[in-house]
């Protein structure tokens, strides 16, 4: 009986159904109507608290080898001429679609009376420090000559995106590691919303720079110029064309191409590996002459080093490198409305490589009307071959009629931005680019700086 029994026990234990441990946790997982809106503040509590505490660990185990001196001290660190060549300029605001403003330098050689304005516009790395001998005989030969720091290189300021990690990072370095906490509790929302949004847009994409030399061209009542773009500019460069026509009388490729940047940002942009190399003058020379121009002098090459090593300057050109239009049709643009009467020159180094001469060739055969022109410089003539870029230069820009300025005036935005910077008490520059205090206090420093 006692086994007739277990038996019994037995074959019920069996007929009961097993749990199914799937729709428990199913069951456990699936919210109440009390408990969704609660978990959204815990994860937002969650991120933030990773975050500042990662952040605050970053910085106290990094800042000793990594952390840049102040803007003060760097720039008391530059070499004479380079300080000169800044006090000579003067900073431009720009204030783009995505509302932080940012500033760009830019530096005028000219004579007294001049015939046409030549605007340069360097490439990947490149400043406007590299292209200072062909401002100085573009000068010479009696023309406007002046050039741009692109964003993140030179003297010219970093733009921010509003939303983006990096954003959140300085905000929280600025506000403390509490600030986001504060921002939580006030207003029921993480300050992080927005960086999905911006994770796919670059301040350095063709549009955005376009923008930018619209904007020094009207500040500083330029147009229209003859444009030299330089190197890996040449989609951002010709965007700026195809929008705004009217502003460019002419162009010029000097070496431009826009999928063949001759400095290796790569090299750099690994990020202690990068640091390294710019932190050795000797190192940092032999890239240079690898890749740039084999003959540019150490002075050159030393002041180059300085502005990427200062100023955020390596991140910055990383970040354009990323935003260039690789896949840029020169052809396809040349045939866009009002470019197909634009006179278009090509420099072009026959001397660098094989492949670097091939391009020329292809680049050559996509303007069929353009004027096609060889030099014996490198990829960065204006360092080696100065002398010889400017006179081709001027002969291309003397065979075209010669310039009629008109004044346009400017839209009412800008006008009404200008009346705020007079009754704000900020200094203005001068039109020949002379600055009077608002440039030098870039980096803490009154005038006098130099003596």
């Amino acid at each position: 009986m006692a086994d007739h029994a277990s038996s019994i026990s037995t074959s019920k234990q069996k007929a009961q159904p097993k749990p199914n441990p799937e729709s428990r946790d199913q069951r456990l997982s699936s919210p109440t109507p009390l408990s969704a809106p609660r978990r959204r503040p815990a994860g937002a509590m969650a991120f933030w608290t990773y975050l500042t505490i990662s952040v605050g660990l970053i910085s106290l185990l990094l800042a000793p080898f990594f952390s840049p001196r102040d803007q003060h001290s760097w720039f008391l660190s530059l070499p004479p001429d380079l300080r000169l060549h800044f006090s000579q300029g003067k900073l431009i605001k720009i204030h783009p679609s995505y509302q932080i403003p940012f500033r760009v330098f830019a530096i005028e050689s000219s004579p007294a009376e001049f015939s046409e304005t030549v605007l340069l516009v360097p490439g990947l790395a490149c400043n406007s420090f590299s292209f200072r001998h062909v401002m100085s005989a573009l000068r010479f030969h009696g023309f406007r000559a002046v050039a741009i720091d692109m964003p993140g290189s030179g003297f010219s300021e970093r733009p921010r995106v509003p939303g983006s990690f990096e954003d959140v990072f300085a905000q929280i370095k600025e506000n403390g590691i509490f600030w986001a906490f504060d921002q939580l509790v006030e207003t029921g929302q993480a300050p992080y919303e927005d960086m999905r949004a911006r994770k796919n847009f670059s301040p350095y994409g063709p549009a955005e720079i376009g923008f930018v030399i619209k904007k020094v061209i009207r500040e500083m009542k330029l147009g229209p110029v003859h444009l030299v773009i330089h190197d890996a500019m040449l989609g951002s460069g010709a965007n700026f064309v195809a929008s705004y026509p009217s502003l460019v009388r002419s162009v010029t490729l000097l070496d431009s191409s826009a999928g063949l940047p001759a400095f290796p940002y790569w090299a750099v942009g690994v990020p202690v590996v990068g640091r390294l190399i710019l932190k050795s003058p000797s190192v940092f020379t032999k890239l240079m002459r690898l890749c740039c121009s084999r003959s540019i002098d150490m002075p050159a090459v030393e002041s180059q080093r300085l502005l990427l090593l200062g100023k955020d300057g390596r991140k910055g050109v990383v970040d354009m490198a990323k935003a260039l239009n690789y896949s840029f049709d020169l052809r396809q643009w040349k045939e866009l409305d009002g470019l197909k009467e634009m006179p278009v020159q090509l420099l072009w180094s026959n001397n660098w490589s094989d492949r670097w001469i091939e391009e020329g060739r292809q680049t050559a055969s996509a303007l069929p009307e353009g004027k096609f022109t060889y030099h014996s410089g490198g990829r960065w003539p204006q360092e080696d071959n100065a002398k010889e870029i400017t006179e081709r230069i001027v002969e291309f820009v003397t065979s075209l009629p010669k310039t009629i300025r008109m004044i346009i005036n400017e839209p009412s935005e800008e006008l009404e931005e200008k009346v705020l910077e007079v009754n704000t008490g900020s200094s203005h520059q001068h039109e020949h680019g002379h600055q009077f205090g608002p440039s030098l206090g870039m980096y803490g420093l009154g005038q006098g700086f130099m003596g």
